[in-house]
Formats: C-alpha cells, structure tokens, sequence
C-alpha cells in the first residue's frame, strides 16, 4: 500500500480559475472600450471625457483594474511559493507587491473617479 504525503498549500485550481476568470473580465472590458472608441463619432478630448463620465464605464473600469490586481497578485504569487524558498524574504516581497497592488489599486479609483 502506498502512502501518499500531501504537501504544499493547494493553490492549483482555484489559482487556474481565478487567472482565467479575471483574463475573461479584462478581455471583455477591452472589447467593450474598442467598441465604445469605434462608436464615439469624433475622437476628442470631450467626447472621450463624456465616455468616462458614464457610470457604465467607472464601474466597468473598476472591475477590470480589480481583476488586474488580482490576475497580477496570484502570478506573482505563485512565482515568489515555486522559485523563492527563503520563507523570510518571501514574506517581504508578498508585502511589498501586495502593498504596491493596493496602491494602484487607490490610483485607479482616484483616476476613476477623481476630478
């Protein structure tokens, strides 16, 4: 009889699911800016700005930069568990890339939103 020792955190599946989920979320959220640019009927600068004012297009635009962060936080994840064996500086470097994602993430609703 073989005994199997289980190892590692398990993150297989659900990390697959996740990058393609959140690649789904972005690829339709640039088909959707494409198609908006494509029916804008002069490219300009008030035209482009009355496209971001829409609700439609903040909130569609925050859920991409959240998807984006999350794509960007499990890659980068998962390269730090398979090639960074120091635990120590492993810790650190999940710190400063998750602290770097929160910041962007900040920046974007502020570019979001902000006036």
């Amino acid at each position: 009889m073989v005994n199997r020792q289980v190892v590692g955190a398990h993150y297989g599946l659900r990390d697959w699911l996740a990058q393609r989920i959140t690649a789904v979320i972005m690829l339709v959220f640039t088909l959707l800016v494409l198609l908006a640019l494509l029916m804008l009927p002069k490219f300009d600068f008030w035209h482009w700005q009355a496209l971001w004012n829409l609700s439609l297009m903040r909130y569609a635009g925050l859920l991409f930069f959240v998807a984006l962060l999350y794509h960007a936080w499990v890659g980068v994840r998962n390269i730090f568990m398979d090639y960074i064996k120091d635990s120590g500086l492993r810790l650190t470097l999940y710190v400063v890339v998750i602290l770097a994602l929160i910041s962007y993430g900040a920046w974007a609703v502020q570019i979001l939103w902000g006036k």
